[in-house]
């Protein structure tokens, strides 16, 4: 990260904090969806095309579209970064530059916290902006997508790019974090919901029949509320749905339907 390298030491001007995190943020979004598109879309389409939760291909539009929104989304997400910076060095948060401060425990403790606090800010957002008096302005770009591709992963209007980016200033000011372990979160968020906006379910049959199929959330599920535009709106876990009762009720038949169909 750029703001890595240096260590949240000597800054350099906010135009260039404002390219090098947009830069970092799209080129991270571009190997990691540039990676499931092409196993999915070219390598492996054939094979796993049973797996394909919508059985039809997202039209050429639709995937420039999606990167044109998702270029943009980098471009607000670095500004975002930089106004976090900037006001976290002047009036104090709490990313830390060594790693003794608290140790190792609690580095891995730290990307723990940063996943459920981010699940959570995602499921009450997401359940926000699919007010009707919010809908049509902060999320609707992201809903042109009802037959998501990776590239669907980071398609969002300018302001619904600003409340993801939320999670940053969220986390630097409430939760100890050294920036690699911030670092592995991006990571981990940027893998998860390109995952979910790939097309294809991954988990084997047997998930849902497990206590983990209860707790982690999947391709089908986000997939179906792309669909339906209702339900389903958890990230990384299924927990927030099943409590509030805004799981579809045919999820877990989909689920299986998708995940029982011949090759």
């Amino acid at each position: 990260m750029t703001f890595l390298k240096n260590g949240f030491g000597i800054l350099p001007s906010p135009m260039k904090m404002l390219l090098g995190i947009s830069m970092e943020n799209w080129l991270r979004y571009a190997v990691v969806a540039g990676t499931a598109w092409l196993l999915a879309y070219v390598i492996f389409k054939k094979r796993w095309w049973a797996r394909k939760i919508i059985q039809r291909d997202a039209s050429a539009h639709d995937v420039r579209r999606e990167l044109m929104w998702s270029i943009i989304t980098a471009l607000i997400y670095g500004v975002v970064g930089v106004v976090t910076i900037m006001v976290g060095k002047a009036y104090g948060w709490q990313i830390y530059r060594k790693i003794e401060a608290y140790g190792w425990p609690w580095f891995f403790v730290s990307i723990g916290i940063a996943i459920i606090v981010h699940d959570t800010w995602f499921y009450w957002t997401h359940r926000l902006i699919h007010h009707p008096s919010l809908f049509k302005l902060v999320h609707r770009v992201h809903h042109e997508s009802n037959n998501p591709t990776p590239w669907a992963a980071y398609a969002f209007s300018p302001l619904e790019a600003v409340v993801q980016a939320c999670i940053f200033p969220l986390l630097a000011f409430t939760v100890p974090m050294h920036p690699l372990a911030f670092f592995c979160f991006m990571v981990w968020q940027i893998t998860f919901n390109v995952l979910g906006h790939t097309g294809y379910e991954y988990f084997p049959r047997w998930l849902m029949r497990s206590w983990i199929g209860k707790i982690v959330n999947t391709p089908t599920n986000h997939v179906q509320h792309h669909e339906r535009l209702r339900g389903n709106y958890g990230l990384y876990f299924n927990v927030w749905d099943r409590l509030m009762g805004t799981n579809h009720p045919d999820y877990e038949t989909r689920f299986e339907e998708v995940t029982t169909r011949k090759g």
